[in-house]
């Protein structure tokens, strides 16, 4: 009974394995497509005059008190990169957010309308692409679990086996190329955007790799799918051609 019993033990742990990861990837897929942090940067921006008694390195000094006082002469001590500041800002699929100047809080805006026009079709498909990702992921999940509590016959669970295979594969090419386009959008707006959104330096955020990992723990769920299946139908043969032997064996040598 033990060796019968190792093989099913080691199914098991490999349909939980594959589950395992495959809600990992649908979780990190969720926080991902729903953050605002794919790319990180900052923006140059000029600071504004001083108002009032405000002071500080955010504005611009004058040389005079009479602030207000359009007669009098006046001279801004800042100059160079002194007469700028850099605001932090952070984007994402749906809005791109940065911090104001001297209130608190972000402003934000959707990165859709600050996509050139001629690349708004990439993103509407890169959108589309990471919702249909989501969206195999959940229907993968759901296979993988009925799967995993399914007691019928072992022809129906590979039958399963095989379906949630090619469902998680087809979402991992899918979140792929939706994350490669998100990219080549991102860095055409950098490059053709609007003047008051270009930022002055940037980098990938904590969401974009989220969004890789996820992907990561996609194909190894589609792997480690793929290779219980293989695993079954080997040991599906290897029995196959055992009993036939055996038939072999008796008809050769009947009992008397």
């Amino acid at each position: 009974k033990m060796p019968a019993s190792v093989p099913e033990a080691d199914g098991r742990h490999r349909a939980s394995a594959a589950f395992s990861l495959s809600f990992l990837s649908l979780v990190f897929s969720i926080t991902a497509f729903s953050s605002s942090y794919w790319c990180e940067g900052t923006r140059k921006v000029a600071k504004p005059f001083c108002k009032g008694d405000s002071k500080g390195d955010l504005c611009i000094r004058f040389n005079s008190p009479d602030g207000n006082n359009s007669q009098a002469v006046q001279y801004i001590w800042e100059t160079g990169d002194d007469k700028f500041v850099e605001k932090k800002f952070h984007a994402g699929i749906w809005y791109s957010c940065e911090e104001r100047i001297n209130d608190e809080g972000e402003k934000c805006r959707s990165f859709i309308s600050l996509t050139p026009a001629s690349d708004r079709g990439v993103l509407w498909l890169s959108i589309v692409a990471e919702l249909l990702y989501v969206v195999l992921l959940l229907i993968g999940n759901v296979l993988m679990a009925v799967e995993m509590c399914y007691y019928s016959s072992v022809i129906d669970g590979l039958k399963i086996n095989a379906f949630s295979a090619v469902v998680t594969v087809l979402a991992g090419l899918l979140g792929m190329v939706a994350h490669m386009m998100y990219t080549t959008v991102f860095q055409m707006t950098v490059n053709l955007g609007p003047e008051d959104w270009r930022p002055h330096t940037w980098d990938y955020g904590w969401s974009y790799g989220l969004a890789w990992t996820s992907f990561a723990c996609c194909m190894a769920a589609a792997v480690t799918t793929i290779n219980k299946y293989t695993k079954t139908i080997l040991e599906f043969k290897h029995k196959r051609k055992k009993l036939e032997r055996s038939f072999r064996i008796q008809y050769r040598f009947p009992d008397h």
